[in-house]
Protein backbone atom coordinates (compact mmCIF):
# COMPACT_ATOMS: atom_id res chain seq x y z
CA UNK A 1 0.00 0.00 0.00
CA UNK A 2 2.92 2.21 0.85
CA UNK A 3 4.96 1.50 -2.24
CA UNK A 4 1.72 2.21 -4.26
CA UNK A 5 0.57 5.44 -2.89
CA UNK A 6 4.52 6.57 -3.45
CA UNK A 7 4.27 5.65 -6.64
CA UNK A 8 0.82 7.55 -7.09
CA UNK A 9 2.51 10.78 -5.28
CA UNK A 10 5.31 11.14 -7.82
CA UNK A 11 2.76 10.32 -10.81
CA UNK A 12 1.31 13.18 -9.38
CA UNK A 13 4.26 15.00 -8.51
CA UNK A 14 5.35 14.86 -12.53
CA UNK A 15 2.05 15.96 -13.53
CA UNK A 16 2.25 19.40 -11.07
CA UNK A 17 5.15 19.93 -13.05
CA UNK A 18 4.07 18.87 -16.23
CA UNK A 19 1.06 21.26 -15.88
CA UNK A 20 1.66 24.46 -13.47
CA UNK A 21 5.31 24.86 -13.92
CA UNK A 22 7.60 23.59 -16.70
CA UNK A 23 5.52 21.70 -18.52
CA UNK A 24 7.67 18.73 -19.53
CA UNK A 25 8.13 19.06 -23.50
CA UNK A 26 7.31 22.68 -24.02
CA UNK A 27 7.20 24.69 -21.42
CA UNK A 28 4.98 27.90 -20.39
CA UNK A 29 6.46 30.35 -18.26
CA UNK A 30 4.67 33.74 -17.09
CA UNK A 31 7.49 36.14 -18.10
CA UNK A 32 7.97 36.63 -21.70
CA UNK A 33 11.48 35.06 -22.86
CA UNK A 34 11.93 37.96 -25.92
CA UNK A 35 13.22 41.08 -23.85
CA UNK A 36 14.64 42.22 -27.71
CA UNK A 37 10.73 43.60 -27.99
CA UNK A 38 11.42 45.90 -25.15
CA UNK A 39 14.00 47.62 -27.26
CA UNK A 40 13.17 49.54 -31.05
CA UNK A 41 15.94 50.88 -33.05
CA UNK A 42 13.39 53.39 -34.18
CA UNK A 43 11.31 55.78 -32.55
CA UNK A 44 9.06 58.58 -33.64
CA UNK A 45 6.52 60.77 -31.05
CA UNK A 46 2.91 61.46 -31.35
CA UNK A 47 3.57 64.88 -32.03
CA UNK A 48 5.70 64.69 -35.36
CA UNK A 49 2.53 63.54 -37.26
CA UNK A 50 0.51 66.57 -35.79
CA UNK A 51 -1.20 65.28 -32.62
CA UNK A 52 -2.43 67.89 -30.12
CA UNK A 53 -2.69 67.01 -26.40
CA UNK A 54 -5.47 69.33 -25.50
CA UNK A 55 -8.02 66.48 -24.56
CA UNK A 56 -10.27 68.49 -26.92
CA UNK A 57 -8.51 68.06 -30.89
CA UNK A 58 -9.44 64.62 -32.48
CA UNK A 59 -6.16 62.89 -33.27
CA UNK A 60 -6.65 59.69 -35.28
CA UNK A 61 -5.59 60.55 -38.07
CA UNK A 62 -1.86 61.48 -36.32
CA UNK A 63 -1.80 58.06 -34.91
CA UNK A 64 -2.85 56.53 -38.21
CA UNK A 65 -0.14 58.08 -40.27
CA UNK A 66 2.37 57.40 -37.90
CA UNK A 67 1.68 53.79 -37.42
CA UNK A 68 1.46 53.82 -41.27
CA UNK A 69 5.20 55.13 -41.06
CA UNK A 70 6.59 53.22 -38.72
CA UNK A 71 5.15 49.83 -40.12
CA UNK A 72 8.25 50.72 -42.75
CA UNK A 73 10.37 49.63 -40.18
CA UNK A 74 9.14 45.85 -38.80
CA UNK A 75 11.53 44.01 -40.80
CA UNK A 76 14.28 45.98 -39.42
CA UNK A 77 13.66 45.57 -35.63
CA UNK A 78 10.68 47.61 -35.06
CA UNK A 79 9.47 50.75 -34.28
CA UNK A 80 8.39 52.68 -31.17
CA UNK A 81 5.64 55.11 -30.86
CA UNK A 82 5.93 57.27 -28.27
CA UNK A 83 3.03 59.34 -26.09
CA UNK A 84 4.11 61.75 -24.50
CA UNK A 85 2.73 63.51 -21.19
CA UNK A 86 -1.00 65.18 -22.16
CA UNK A 87 -4.76 64.35 -23.26
CA UNK A 88 -4.60 62.35 -26.38
CA UNK A 89 -8.21 62.40 -28.08
CA UNK A 90 -8.55 59.69 -30.60
CA UNK A 91 -11.06 57.13 -32.13
CA UNK A 92 -10.29 53.72 -32.96
CA UNK A 93 -6.77 53.23 -34.93
CA UNK A 94 -5.11 49.95 -35.77
CA UNK A 95 -1.35 48.74 -34.52
CA UNK A 96 0.91 47.32 -36.77
CA UNK A 97 3.92 43.96 -35.63
CA UNK A 98 7.17 44.56 -33.81
CA UNK A 99 5.85 47.37 -32.47
CA UNK A 100 5.67 49.23 -29.04
CA UNK A 101 3.20 51.62 -28.16
CA UNK A 102 4.70 53.95 -25.16
CA UNK A 103 2.48 55.69 -23.04
CA UNK A 104 4.70 58.52 -21.02
CA UNK A 105 4.04 59.32 -17.22
CA UNK A 106 1.09 62.14 -17.40
CA UNK A 107 -0.19 60.60 -20.94
CA UNK A 108 -3.76 59.58 -21.57
CA UNK A 109 -5.08 58.40 -24.46
CA UNK A 110 -8.48 59.19 -24.85
CA UNK A 111 -11.35 57.45 -26.95
CA UNK A 112 -13.83 59.77 -28.93
CA UNK A 113 -17.34 60.10 -27.03
CA UNK A 114 -18.30 59.96 -30.65
CA UNK A 115 -19.32 56.71 -32.40
CA UNK A 116 -18.43 57.36 -35.47
CA UNK A 117 -15.40 57.52 -34.53
CA UNK A 118 -15.15 53.72 -33.28
CA UNK A 119 -15.72 52.13 -36.78
CA UNK A 120 -18.63 49.00 -37.28
CA UNK A 121 -17.42 45.75 -37.74
CA UNK A 122 -17.58 41.97 -38.42
CA UNK A 123 -18.89 40.35 -35.64
CA UNK A 124 -16.41 37.65 -34.64
CA UNK A 125 -16.99 33.94 -36.57
CA UNK A 126 -16.94 32.09 -32.92
CA UNK A 127 -20.01 34.31 -31.21
CA UNK A 128 -21.94 34.59 -35.08
CA UNK A 129 -23.22 37.63 -33.51
CA UNK A 130 -22.51 40.82 -31.48
CA UNK A 131 -22.03 39.78 -27.75
CA UNK A 132 -24.67 42.41 -27.29
CA UNK A 133 -26.64 43.01 -30.24
CA UNK A 134 -27.72 41.00 -33.20
CA UNK A 135 -25.51 41.58 -36.21
CA UNK A 136 -22.39 43.50 -35.81
CA UNK A 137 -19.87 45.57 -33.36
CA UNK A 138 -18.18 48.47 -32.49
CA UNK A 139 -13.96 47.76 -33.38
CA UNK A 140 -12.26 48.75 -29.90
CA UNK A 141 -10.09 52.00 -29.18
CA UNK A 142 -6.94 50.05 -29.92
CA UNK A 143 -7.23 47.45 -32.53
CA UNK A 144 -5.07 45.15 -34.08
CA UNK A 145 -5.32 41.59 -36.11
CA UNK A 146 -2.55 39.10 -37.37
CA UNK A 147 -0.21 40.85 -35.81
CA UNK A 148 3.31 39.46 -34.30
CA UNK A 149 5.67 41.05 -31.27
CA UNK A 150 3.09 43.93 -29.75
CA UNK A 151 4.02 45.83 -26.63
CA UNK A 152 1.57 48.63 -25.00
CA UNK A 153 3.47 49.66 -21.60
CA UNK A 154 5.23 53.25 -20.43
CA UNK A 155 5.68 54.84 -17.30
CA UNK A 156 1.66 54.35 -15.61
CA UNK A 157 0.13 56.12 -18.64
CA UNK A 158 -3.83 55.93 -19.51
CA UNK A 159 -5.98 54.71 -21.39
CA UNK A 160 -9.07 56.28 -20.94
CA UNK A 161 -12.43 54.86 -22.80
CA UNK A 162 -14.77 58.02 -21.30
CA UNK A 163 -17.64 54.66 -21.47
CA UNK A 164 -20.15 56.75 -19.52
CA UNK A 165 -21.82 57.92 -22.65
CA UNK A 166 -21.75 54.36 -23.98
CA UNK A 167 -23.39 52.89 -20.77
CA UNK A 168 -26.21 55.38 -20.76
CA UNK A 169 -26.88 54.19 -24.57
CA UNK A 170 -27.06 50.87 -23.28
CA UNK A 171 -28.76 51.16 -20.77
CA UNK A 172 -31.50 53.41 -22.60
CA UNK A 173 -31.55 50.96 -25.96
CA UNK A 174 -30.31 53.23 -28.33
CA UNK A 175 -27.40 50.71 -29.61
CA UNK A 176 -27.34 49.96 -32.91
CA UNK A 177 -24.30 47.56 -32.44
CA UNK A 178 -22.38 45.80 -29.63
CA UNK A 179 -20.00 48.69 -27.12
CA UNK A 180 -16.56 48.79 -28.50
CA UNK A 181 -13.68 47.15 -25.87
CA UNK A 182 -10.53 49.51 -25.38
CA UNK A 183 -7.97 46.39 -26.60
CA UNK A 184 -8.79 43.84 -28.58
CA UNK A 185 -6.25 41.87 -30.44
CA UNK A 186 -7.17 39.34 -33.04
CA UNK A 187 -5.08 36.21 -34.53
CA UNK A 188 -1.86 38.00 -32.77
CA UNK A 189 0.91 36.40 -30.99
CA UNK A 190 3.45 37.76 -28.59
CA UNK A 191 2.10 40.26 -26.84
CA UNK A 192 2.74 42.02 -23.83
CA UNK A 193 -0.15 44.53 -21.92
CA UNK A 194 1.99 46.01 -19.17
CA UNK A 195 2.36 49.29 -16.45
CA UNK A 196 -0.86 51.32 -17.53
CA UNK A 197 -3.89 52.19 -16.16
CA UNK A 198 -7.26 51.62 -17.98
CA UNK A 199 -9.87 54.04 -16.73
CA UNK A 200 -14.01 53.48 -18.33
CA UNK A 201 -14.09 51.03 -20.95
CA UNK A 202 -17.29 51.51 -22.97
CA UNK A 203 -17.50 47.43 -22.59
CA UNK A 204 -14.89 44.63 -21.92
CA UNK A 205 -11.49 46.40 -20.93
CA UNK A 206 -8.55 44.04 -23.01
CA UNK A 207 -9.62 41.38 -25.23
CA UNK A 208 -6.99 39.02 -26.98
CA UNK A 209 -8.89 36.52 -29.26
CA UNK A 210 -7.29 33.58 -31.16
CA UNK A 211 -4.44 34.71 -29.54
CA UNK A 212 -1.18 33.28 -28.29
CA UNK A 213 1.81 33.87 -25.87
CA UNK A 214 -0.04 37.19 -24.11
CA UNK A 215 0.99 38.82 -20.89
CA UNK A 216 -0.96 41.20 -19.17
CA UNK A 217 1.08 42.82 -16.24
CA UNK A 218 1.06 45.19 -13.81
CA UNK A 219 -1.67 46.93 -15.12
CA UNK A 220 -4.85 49.09 -12.91
CA UNK A 221 -7.64 48.34 -14.22
CA UNK A 222 -11.10 50.62 -13.11
CA UNK A 223 -14.63 51.05 -13.86
CA UNK A 224 -17.68 52.26 -11.83
CA UNK A 225 -18.68 49.75 -9.59
CA UNK A 226 -22.54 49.99 -11.68
CA UNK A 227 -21.21 50.76 -15.01
CA UNK A 228 -22.13 47.47 -17.23
CA UNK A 229 -20.17 44.45 -18.52
CA UNK A 230 -16.93 46.21 -18.29
CA UNK A 231 -14.73 42.96 -17.33
CA UNK A 232 -11.08 43.90 -17.13
CA UNK A 233 -9.36 41.21 -18.77
CA UNK A 234 -11.04 38.11 -21.39
CA UNK A 235 -8.61 36.05 -22.82
CA UNK A 236 -10.92 34.27 -25.37
CA UNK A 237 -9.66 31.70 -27.31
CA UNK A 238 -6.33 31.97 -26.71
CA UNK A 239 -3.54 30.17 -25.00
CA UNK A 240 -0.35 30.51 -22.90
CA UNK A 241 -1.47 33.61 -21.36
CA UNK A 242 -0.79 35.01 -18.55
CA UNK A 243 -2.29 37.46 -16.23
CA UNK A 244 -0.85 38.83 -12.80
CA UNK A 245 0.10 41.70 -10.46
CA UNK A 246 -2.91 43.75 -11.76
CA UNK A 247 -5.40 45.63 -9.15
CA UNK A 248 -8.81 45.55 -11.07
CA UNK A 249 -12.12 47.41 -9.92
CA UNK A 250 -15.29 47.12 -12.11
CA UNK A 251 -19.00 46.51 -13.01
CA UNK A 252 -18.29 42.81 -14.30
CA UNK A 253 -15.93 39.99 -13.66
CA UNK A 254 -12.43 40.96 -12.89
CA UNK A 255 -10.98 38.49 -15.81
CA UNK A 256 -13.52 35.95 -18.08
CA UNK A 257 -11.80 33.15 -19.74
CA UNK A 258 -14.10 32.69 -22.76
CA UNK A 259 -14.10 30.35 -25.78
CA UNK A 260 -17.06 30.90 -28.29
CA UNK A 261 -20.79 31.13 -28.49
CA UNK A 262 -22.90 28.33 -28.83
CA UNK A 263 -23.05 26.23 -32.37
CA UNK A 264 -20.82 29.11 -33.63
CA UNK A 265 -17.69 28.48 -30.87
CA UNK A 266 -18.97 24.69 -31.01
CA UNK A 267 -18.07 25.17 -35.07
CA UNK A 268 -14.48 26.99 -34.72
CA UNK A 269 -13.48 25.06 -32.09
CA UNK A 270 -11.02 27.46 -30.77
CA UNK A 271 -10.28 26.59 -27.26
CA UNK A 272 -8.58 28.61 -24.51
CA UNK A 273 -5.99 26.65 -22.98
CA UNK A 274 -2.28 27.59 -20.74
CA UNK A 275 -3.87 30.22 -18.83
CA UNK A 276 -2.42 31.13 -15.39
CA UNK A 277 -3.67 34.35 -13.57
CA UNK A 278 -0.99 35.21 -10.28
CA UNK A 279 -1.51 37.90 -7.72
CA UNK A 280 -4.89 39.64 -8.62
CA UNK A 281 -6.42 41.88 -6.55
CA UNK A 282 -9.98 43.63 -7.08
CA UNK A 283 -13.54 44.05 -6.25
CA UNK A 284 -16.43 43.64 -8.03
CA UNK A 285 -20.46 43.83 -6.79
CA UNK A 286 -22.14 42.32 -9.26
CA UNK A 287 -20.12 39.65 -10.72
CA UNK A 288 -16.74 37.43 -10.14
CA UNK A 289 -12.99 37.77 -9.52
CA UNK A 290 -12.26 34.80 -12.06
CA UNK A 291 -15.19 33.49 -14.27
CA UNK A 292 -15.22 31.15 -17.11
CA UNK A 293 -17.44 31.03 -19.47
CA UNK A 294 -20.35 31.39 -19.91
CA UNK A 295 -19.45 31.50 -23.59
CA UNK A 296 -17.23 28.32 -23.33
CA UNK A 297 -17.92 26.45 -26.23
CA UNK A 298 -14.63 25.89 -27.95
CA UNK A 299 -13.15 24.49 -24.74
CA UNK A 300 -11.32 25.60 -21.84
CA UNK A 301 -8.50 23.97 -20.11
CA UNK A 302 -5.13 24.03 -18.26
CA UNK A 303 -6.08 27.08 -15.87
CA UNK A 304 -4.33 28.32 -13.11
CA UNK A 305 -5.17 30.87 -10.43
CA UNK A 306 -2.91 31.29 -8.04
CA UNK A 307 -3.34 34.67 -5.03
CA UNK A 308 -6.68 35.83 -6.04
CA UNK A 309 -7.65 38.57 -3.45
CA UNK A 310 -11.63 39.76 -3.87
CA UNK A 311 -13.04 41.82 -1.15
CA UNK A 312 -16.59 43.51 -1.18
CA UNK A 313 -17.99 41.52 -3.86
CA UNK A 314 -20.64 39.22 -5.06
CA UNK A 315 -18.35 36.06 -6.08
CA UNK A 316 -15.50 34.49 -5.53
CA UNK A 317 -14.68 32.04 -8.79
CA UNK A 318 -17.43 31.22 -10.75
CA UNK A 319 -17.91 28.66 -13.89
CA UNK A 320 -21.33 29.58 -15.91
CA UNK A 321 -22.14 27.48 -19.00
CA UNK A 322 -26.18 25.83 -20.26
CA UNK A 323 -26.83 22.94 -22.18
CA UNK A 324 -26.68 23.86 -25.83
CA UNK A 325 -22.77 25.78 -25.02
CA UNK A 326 -21.27 21.86 -25.85
CA UNK A 327 -17.23 22.10 -25.10
CA UNK A 328 -15.67 21.70 -22.20
CA UNK A 329 -13.99 22.98 -18.62
CA UNK A 330 -11.38 20.53 -17.38
CA UNK A 331 -7.96 20.57 -15.39
CA UNK A 332 -8.48 23.53 -13.19
CA UNK A 333 -6.54 24.81 -10.31
CA UNK A 334 -7.83 27.63 -7.80
CA UNK A 335 -4.97 28.00 -4.84
CA UNK A 336 -4.51 30.61 -2.27
CA UNK A 337 -7.94 32.14 -2.85
CA UNK A 338 -8.72 34.82 -0.41
CA UNK A 339 -11.96 36.72 0.07
CA UNK A 340 -13.54 39.40 2.13
CA UNK A 341 -16.62 40.24 2.29
CA UNK A 342 -17.98 38.27 -0.37
CA UNK A 343 -21.45 37.21 -0.84
CA UNK A 344 -20.85 33.56 -2.86
CA UNK A 345 -17.78 32.17 -2.22
CA UNK A 346 -17.70 29.57 -5.25
CA UNK A 347 -20.73 29.19 -7.72
CA UNK A 348 -21.14 26.47 -10.20
CA UNK A 349 -23.87 27.33 -12.97
CA UNK A 350 -25.35 24.71 -15.38
CA UNK A 351 -28.37 27.23 -16.66
CA UNK A 352 -27.07 30.29 -17.16
CA UNK A 353 -28.79 30.98 -20.53
CA UNK A 354 -28.30 33.12 -22.76
CA UNK A 355 -28.47 32.26 -26.43
CA UNK A 356 -27.06 33.83 -29.45
CA UNK A 357 -30.30 32.73 -31.80
CA UNK A 358 -32.38 29.71 -31.54
CA UNK A 359 -30.39 27.35 -33.90
CA UNK A 360 -28.41 26.10 -30.81
CA UNK A 361 -28.68 22.42 -30.48
CA UNK A 362 -30.18 22.09 -26.44
CA UNK A 363 -28.73 18.48 -26.56
CA UNK A 364 -24.84 19.92 -26.83
CA UNK A 365 -23.90 19.65 -23.00
CA UNK A 366 -20.81 20.95 -22.03
CA UNK A 367 -18.11 18.76 -20.16
CA UNK A 368 -17.33 20.23 -16.78
CA UNK A 369 -14.80 18.04 -14.76
CA UNK A 370 -11.45 18.07 -12.58
CA UNK A 371 -11.43 21.69 -11.20
CA UNK A 372 -10.19 21.77 -7.86
CA UNK A 373 -10.04 24.66 -4.85
CA UNK A 374 -7.26 24.40 -2.44
CA UNK A 375 -6.32 27.05 -0.02
CA UNK A 376 -9.30 29.25 -0.21
CA UNK A 377 -9.87 31.41 2.98
CA UNK A 378 -12.84 34.01 3.41
CA UNK A 379 -14.66 36.24 6.02
CA UNK A 380 -17.77 37.79 5.97
CA UNK A 381 -19.09 34.59 3.41
CA UNK A 382 -22.68 34.67 2.65
CA UNK A 383 -23.10 31.46 1.47
CA UNK A 384 -19.75 29.11 0.82
CA UNK A 385 -20.78 27.34 -2.37
CA UNK A 386 -23.90 27.63 -5.24
CA UNK A 387 -22.91 24.27 -7.13
CA UNK A 388 -25.63 23.70 -9.57
CA UNK A 389 -24.80 21.24 -12.54
CA UNK A 390 -27.38 20.06 -15.10
CA UNK A 391 -29.42 17.43 -14.77
CA UNK A 392 -28.55 13.78 -17.20
CA UNK A 393 -24.55 16.32 -17.59
CA UNK A 394 -23.47 16.25 -13.74
CA UNK A 395 -20.39 17.92 -13.28
CA UNK A 396 -17.23 15.43 -11.56
CA UNK A 397 -14.40 15.56 -9.87
CA UNK A 398 -15.00 18.79 -8.50
CA UNK A 399 -12.18 19.27 -5.39
CA UNK A 400 -12.08 20.90 -2.60
CA UNK A 401 -9.11 20.80 0.02
CA UNK A 402 -8.61 23.38 2.68
CA UNK A 403 -10.73 25.55 2.44
CA UNK A 404 -12.03 27.68 5.52
CA UNK A 405 -14.89 30.15 5.03
CA UNK A 406 -16.54 32.05 8.20
CA UNK A 407 -20.42 31.80 6.53
CA UNK A 408 -23.22 33.30 7.67
CA UNK A 409 -26.03 31.37 5.94
CA UNK A 410 -27.55 28.12 8.03
CA UNK A 411 -27.26 26.26 4.58
CA UNK A 412 -23.32 26.84 3.67
CA UNK A 413 -23.26 24.79 0.60
CA UNK A 414 -26.21 23.77 -1.91
CA UNK A 415 -25.38 21.27 -4.23
CA UNK A 416 -27.13 19.33 -7.55
CA UNK A 417 -26.14 17.55 -10.38
CA UNK A 418 -22.29 18.11 -9.25
CA UNK A 419 -20.02 15.28 -7.53
CA UNK A 420 -16.51 15.11 -6.06
CA UNK A 421 -14.37 15.25 -3.01
CA UNK A 422 -13.49 16.95 -0.34
CA UNK A 423 -11.01 16.95 2.64
CA UNK A 424 -10.24 20.00 5.77
CA UNK A 425 -13.78 21.73 4.38
CA UNK A 426 -15.36 24.29 7.09
CA UNK A 427 -18.00 24.84 7.19
CA UNK A 428 -18.28 20.86 6.10
CA UNK A 429 -19.92 20.52 2.68
CA UNK A 430 -23.26 18.38 3.37
CA UNK A 431 -23.96 17.02 0.45
CA UNK A 432 -24.01 13.42 -0.27
CA UNK A 433 -22.46 14.55 -3.71
CA UNK A 434 -19.12 15.22 -1.58
CA UNK A 435 -18.67 13.07 1.40
CA UNK A 436 -15.73 11.23 0.29
CA UNK A 437 -12.27 12.24 1.14
CA UNK A 438 -10.12 13.58 -1.33
CA UNK A 439 -6.92 10.96 0.71
CA UNK A 440 -6.19 8.19 -0.03
CA UNK A 441 -8.14 6.77 -2.70
CA UNK A 442 -9.20 10.27 -4.56
CA UNK A 443 -6.45 11.93 -5.39
CA UNK A 444 -5.58 11.04 -8.81
CA UNK A 445 -9.12 12.70 -9.81
CA UNK A 446 -8.03 16.08 -8.41
CA UNK A 447 -6.41 18.14 -10.66
CA UNK A 448 -2.92 20.00 -9.65
CA UNK A 449 -2.94 19.27 -6.23
CA UNK A 450 0.33 20.49 -4.41
CA UNK A 451 2.94 18.79 -3.26
CA UNK A 452 2.95 19.95 -0.10
CA UNK A 453 -0.67 18.44 0.97
CA UNK A 454 -0.03 15.11 -0.59
CA UNK A 455 3.06 15.35 1.53
CA UNK A 456 1.08 16.15 4.94
CA UNK A 457 -1.88 13.43 3.78
CA UNK A 458 0.48 10.04 3.47
CA UNK A 459 3.15 11.40 6.28
CA UNK A 460 6.05 10.66 3.33
CA UNK A 461 9.27 12.90 3.63
CA UNK A 462 10.38 13.72 0.95
CA UNK A 463 13.61 11.14 0.09
CA UNK A 464 16.78 12.37 -2.10
CA UNK A 465 15.19 10.18 -4.78
CA UNK A 466 11.90 12.71 -5.06
CA UNK A 467 14.76 15.10 -5.44
CA UNK A 468 15.77 13.89 -8.24
CA UNK A 469 12.91 13.50 -9.69
CA UNK A 470 12.45 17.25 -9.52
CA UNK A 471 15.42 17.68 -11.27
CA UNK A 472 15.30 15.58 -13.54
CA UNK A 473 11.38 16.84 -14.65
CA UNK A 474 12.52 20.51 -14.43
CA UNK A 475 15.31 19.46 -17.21
CA UNK A 476 13.01 18.03 -19.48
CA UNK A 477 13.32 14.09 -18.85
CA UNK A 478 10.43 12.02 -18.01
CA UNK A 479 10.71 9.48 -15.20
CA UNK A 480 10.58 5.80 -16.00
CA UNK A 481 8.86 3.88 -13.46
Amino acid sequence: MKRSFLLLYVLLLVQAFDGAYCNVGGSFHCEYTNLANLHRPHSVSITEFGAVGDGVTLNTKAFQNALFYLNSFSDKGGAKLFVPAGQWLTGSFDLISHLTLWLDKGATILGSTSSENWPVVDPLPSYGRGRELPGRRHRSLIYGQNLTDVVITGENGTIDGQGSIWWDWFRNGELNYTRPHLVELMNSTGLIISNLTFLNSPFWNIHPVYCRDVVVKNLTILAPLDSPNTDGVDPDSSSNVCIEDCYIVTGDDLVSIKSGWDEYGISYARPSSKIKINRLTGQTSSSSGVSIGSEMSGGVSEVYINDLHLFNSSTGIRIKTSPGRGGYVRNVHISNLKLDNVRKAIRFQGKYGEHPDENFDPKALPSIEKITFENVYGEGIEVAGLLEGIEGDEFKNICFLNVTLTVKKKIPWKCSNIRGYSQWVSPKITCDSFKESIFPDHSSKCFGLSENNLEKSSGLSRSPWLFSCEENIQSGLRIEL
